[in-house]
């Protein structure tokens, strides 16, 4: 598959497992997952010719490993990023010292005043590296990393959850917990 091909086929994915599943017809369980048959079904007639095997290869090559399959291959979903409310059942993890966050300068006197807000999703999203962070806040224009101090965060009673593609998730980062 081209790579153009499989970038559109990922950004249509995230659309419809992590925002808009209605957008094609179908529906996410509790936790996120839907039929991998249906949705294939559901695409093939409205937007995308796409076979098992070239969803099987947008979901390996995803570089941030947005997508994933069950144990049995039957089911797909998005392994965060969701503005439609699903539970993926992480459980509270103790994160690093510090972690980081990508934005662009815009935003910056918004998170001096309010810090760092989830907005429409579920979580909020942080990067366990800088350059994960960069490339993040990249997508906006001029990337600003942003430290966290999630150690002292999770001391002070704050929950983190660590997706199985290796973002950590939280509800908001306080402005005095964020070094600018």
């Amino acid at each position: 598959m081209k790579e153009q091909q499989t970038k559109n086929i990922s950004k249509f994915l995230s659309l419809v497992l992590r925002h808009q599943p209605e957008t094609i017809g179908i529906t996410l369980d509790p936790n996120g997952w839907t039929d991998v048959q249906e949705l294939l079904a559901k695409m093939n007639t409205r937007h995308y010719r796409i076979t098992r095997e070239q969803l099987q290869e947008v979901v390996d090559t995803n570089d941030k490993k947005r997508f994933a399959f069950n144990d049995d291959g039957t089911q797909i979903r998005a392994s965060q990023g969701h503005s439609v409310e699903v539970s993926l059942g992480l459980p509270p993890a103790t994160p690093p010292e510090y972690l980081y966050h990508g934005t662009v300068a815009k935003f910056l006197l918004s998170i001096r005043k309010d810090g760092l807000q989830k907005m429409s999703r579920q979580h909020l999203h942080l990067s366990r590296d800088r350059e994960t962070a960069v490339n993040v806040g990249s997508r906006r224009g001029a990337p600003v990393i942003l430290t966290i101090h999630t150690g002292q965060m999770h001391r002070d009673g704050f929950v983190f959850y660590l997706s199985d593609n290796g973002v950590w998730l939280t509800d908001s980062v306080p402005a005095s917990y964020i070094q600018f």
